[in-house]
């Protein structure tokens, strides 16, 4: 029953680690959403500044519009460039607390099977022993009731 009781204190010890990796990966999993959604929306800015590009190319429009256009779309490429950095490093971050999540879980289910062996065991030693008791309580009333 001792082993059992201290394997039920390190499975609560690596549940609360399951549970902290749980909540990390949570959070790095909303950043990685967060960065993402800016990206996205990045993006579509730059889509929409192209097609406006295009559009002033197209019509007659001052040199100096087009200009502007262009400087636009070229700030928008380097906030592409940083922000596609940002999302591979959220990515990463978000990956390794996959990892550790997984870590934590298999290590919680390695502490749950090893308490169960240990019951399942712990019950069937006490089904010999109840057996084991019942056969010499037969033998001893099979003797008792020989000798009458």
């Amino acid at each position: 029953m001792a082993e059992t009781k201290s394997f039920r204190k390190i499975l609560y010890v690596r549940e609360q680690e399951k549970m902290d990796a749980q909540k990390a990966y949570q959070q790095s999993t909303d950043s990685f959403e967060q960065i993402a959604t800016r990206f996205y929306y990045l993006l579509k800015k730059k889509e929409d500044a192209e097609t406006s590009y295009e559009e002033l190319i197209q019509h007659s429009t001052t040199l100096d519009k087009v200009k502007e256009q262009a400087a636009y779309i070229e700030k928008l490429n380097k906030q592409i460039i940083y922000l596609q950095h940002e999302v591979q490093q959220a990515r990463n971050e978000m990956e390794s607390k996959q990892s550790q999540l997984t870590n934590a879980h298999v290590e919680v289910k390695k502490f749950q099977h090893i308490i169960d062996s240990r019951n399942h065991e712990k019950m069937e030693n006490e089904k010999q022993l109840e057996r084991n008791q019942m056969d010499a309580i037969s033998l001893t009333q099979y003797i008792t009731y020989k000798n009458r």
